[in-house]
């Protein structure tokens, strides 16, 4: 039981609470509640889960006498000695191959999207992951953008799945959305090296607090026009009606509330443990749905 529990917490299972994003193609379009669509985007979900939980398998793996000299990833599975080093590279490739099964059966199940485009899309994000591994993520800002691309292409496994129109608003959005997220982890980092100078990260020395203070506020402020352009843009207003502007209240809350977890409670290392936790950020979150789901659905 031990070995399952480890071989679980070694797939980070609360890490697909990302993999979300592929739904918002739906969302936006208002086919979220129709099954035509919502089943092989679920199915597409599901594979790209598998996928990313293949690759959090290789960090570990990659990193795993790193992580046993830091504090908290000491306890990770490969790290610990809970899982070997084969064992992992086994959950890995299993994990991959389950992922690309479920794609190639979908592609005989789901016709109105386009599944091979969805492989691709999960094939790149692996390729892309492991050099991030291996490489990209010791390069200052371009791990950011890495990150960031991640999303996006969740955006695309979700369109590409279902053969939703994607508007170019909602891929700019996320962008955005995840670089800020990803430099307020990262400050996180940074503030641990200036208070006691441990270098968790390899890069960590290419930033400082003045430039994340700045990157995240600069970030945060285009985030925000971006998405009151979109409320008010002609293409938006004539499909939703001319009320989506009033959404702009709980994204500017947001995003306001997560600078203050960044900035003054210095506890955003982890994005996914402040979705789960922060009761202002899913109020907020769970607001904007609600509201978003209003205008588009009744």
């Amino acid at each position: 039981m031990k070995k399952i529990h480890s071989a679980i917490k070694l797939l980070r299972p609360h890490q697909w609470l990302k993999n979300a994003f592929c739904f918002l193609p739906l969302f936006f379009d208002g086919k979220l509640f129709n099954t035509e669509y919502l089943l092989p985007c679920v199915v597409a979900c599901v594979s790209f889960c598998l996928a990313a939980s293949g690759i959090y398998c290789f960090n570990d793996i990659y990193d795993v006498e790193k992580d046993r000299l830091h504090p908290k990833k000491c306890k990770r599975p490969i790290a610990s000695g809970d899982i070997s080093v084969p064992m992992g590279y086994g959950i890995m490739a299993v994990a991959w191959a389950s992922s690309l099964a479920i794609l190639a059966s979908a592609m005989l199940f789901f016709l109105q999207g386009d599944m091979l485009k969805v492989m691709a899309c999960v094939v790149f994000y692996g390729a892309m992951n492991i050099a991030y591994c291996t490489s990209l993520k010791n390069m200052a800002i371009v791990d950011i953008i890495v990150i960031a691309l991640g999303f996006v292409i969740r955006i695309l496994v979700g369109g590409f799945a279902t053969g939703v129109w994607m508007s170019h608003w909602i891929i700019l959005m996320t962008f955005l959305l995840a670089m800020f997220l990803a430099f307020a982890k990262r400050r996180d980092d940074v503030v641990t090296y200036e208070e006691s100078g441990i270098q968790l990260r390899r890069n960590v020395n290419r930033y400082n607090l003045a430039f994340m203070n700045q990157a995240i506020g600069l970030i945060a402020s285009i985030t925000i026009v971006c998405y009151i352009m979109y409320t008010v843009s002609p293409d938006v207003t004539s499909r939703y009606g001319g009320n989506v502007y009033l959404t702009s209240v709980f994204v500017l809350a947001g995003i306001l509330r997560y600078l203050q977890i960044t900035i003054v409670d210095v506890k955003s290392g982890s994005p996914t443990k402040v979705l789960m936790h922060d009761r202002f950020i899913q109020l907020t979150i769970v607001g904007w749905v609600l509201t978003f789901a209003l205008l588009l659905y009744l």
